[in-house]
């Protein structure tokens, strides 16, 4: 097969950065079905051998897989267009969307958009975690784990490095006791079904960028870290180190270093800091930002924007006349420092990750890591479906009507994610209406 064209890759991230709706789930199936199904860019193995290493690392792991397959095809350049790409069209949304919710206040509409919307999240995440599972659950131990994974979370409440841990250790164990069922493919192939060679097939020779050397994995290292460093030193010696842009960039830096699990993980360490030591938002702005980053497309960690604009705004760091300047200013240093080290830890380890292709003691953790994300996935549509249709503690009758017809929707009919959002956001303004 040809290689794909640079300007073609270019294209297709930039148009993922704007569809991408549905966090993580949403946006690893759309990948998986554009680029393994369709284009065949990449085969099922080696995407979900990417994927595992991605479900390791803190930070989000979508938008890694996307620095990670546009690295492996393209380079270095190749990993940061389809990562800035990826985040770039939400970040430019979100900065416009607080800066109408700064300027102007709540719109009329905006309480039944997001009532329409919030039930189609809830079949997104479901919707995804089906799929997902379908590919990643092969065989009774798999699906044992990833069961193991749902109670964990959902049931015990247990903390979601802890979870990935235990599922690595029990890819250690089984991968030496029963390696069939963790071999890649499974003991049991999924289907069966084939979508023919891909450009980068299960037997394509790793390329000469992507091998491993420990002078490779030290210089990205390090020029990584010099970049973060030296953004931080500017922000220091241009408004002080304890200025509110150096306090943000080191603030998300360390919440980057500890997003285990998602976005959704990591909130409670970004309400305590922003909130309540920082200030620069109240918590009712918290609870509003995050409705806006679930109705955006991106990374739902793409929030942070929101924190370092309202921050910047109420701070009125370049003073009283030049408001959305500080908030822009905010929202782009929160989102370099909370993503830069995604960017690192996949191009300074991808290489260490593709030598340990077809190492079973390298594939049996990932594997059974990965069956383990399926559960935090469905917990994670529990999560949300308690909050959408049962809060307050009673039933929400129109909320669970639209998620029933989204989830069949997606699952039968597969209805793409863009028609099905504007769908159910239609059908929440026509009800807010009809209730008034």
């Amino acid at each position: 097969m040809q290689p794909i064209p640079f300007r073609t890759a270019l294209r297709y991230w930039l148009k993922l950065g704007f569809i991408s709706f549905g966090g993580p789930a949403g946006q690893i199936a759309m990948m998986h079905a554009e680029l393994v199904e369709r284009r065949r860019w990449i085969s099922e193995q080696r995407f979900l051998h990417a994927l595992n290493y991605c479900m390791l690392l803190p930070g989000p792991e979508a938008t890694q897989l996307a620095v990670y397959i546009g690295w492996l095809m393209h380079r270095t350049l190749g990993g940061i267009v389809a990562g800035v790409l990826f985040v770039l069209p939400s970040l430019l949304i979100l900065i416009a969307l607080s800066w109408i919710y700064m300027a102007y206040g709540h719109l009329p509409a905006i309480a039944g958009v997001m009532n329409g919307i919030k039930p189609a999240v809830v079949a997104i995440v479901l919707g995804a975690a089906w799929r997902i599972g379908s590919r990643t659950i092969r065989n009774w131990l798999l699906a044992a784990i990833a069961t193991c994974a749902f109670v964990a979370i959902a049931v015990l409440a247990l903390p979601f490095p802890l979870v990935v841990l235990g599922a690595a250790l029990a890819g250690v164990v089984g991968g030496r006791l029963r390696p069939a069922l963790f071999q890649p493919g499974g003991a049991h192939k999924a289907g069966g079904k084939s979508h023919g060679p891909a450009l980068i097939d299960d037997d394509t020779p790793t390329p000469p960028h992507a091998r491993f050397s420990w002078r490779g994995l030290v210089r990205v290292s390090l020029a990584g870290c010099g970049i973060g460093l030296a953004a931080w030193l500017l922000l220091a010696a241009l408004y002080g180190p304890s200025g509110a842009l150096a306090s943000m960039g080191w603030f998300f830096t360390k919440a980057a270093m500890m997003s285990f699990g998602g976005a959704y993980a990591v909130l409670p360490y970004v309400v305590q800091g922003a909130v309540e030591h920082y200030g620069w938002l109240s918590a009712g702005q918290m609870i509003d930002g995050l409705a806006l980053g679930e109705t955006t497309p991106g990374p739902l960690i793409m929030i942070v924007a929101f924190v370092g604009f309202v921050g910047g705004w109420t701070h009125a760091l370049f003073g009283p006349g030049a408001l959305f300047a500080a908030g822009a200013a905010g929202a782009a240093v929160a989102s370099l420092f909370t993503f830069l080290p995604s960017f690192v830890f996949i191009l300074a380890g991808g290489p260490l990750v593709e030598s340990t292709r077809g190492d079973l003691r390298m594939t049996a953790p990932l594997t059974a890591i990965s069956a383990a994300v399926v559960g935090v996935i469905a917990s994670l549509a529990v999560f949300f479906g308690g909050q959408v249709f049962l809060g307050g503690g009673r039933a929400h009758w129109p909320a669970i009507a639209i998620g029933a017809t989204a989830t069949v929707a997606l699952l039968r009919y597969k209805v793409g994610t863009i028609p099905l959002i504007l769908a159910c956001a239609l059908a929440g303004i026509m009800l807010s209406y009809w209730n008034v």
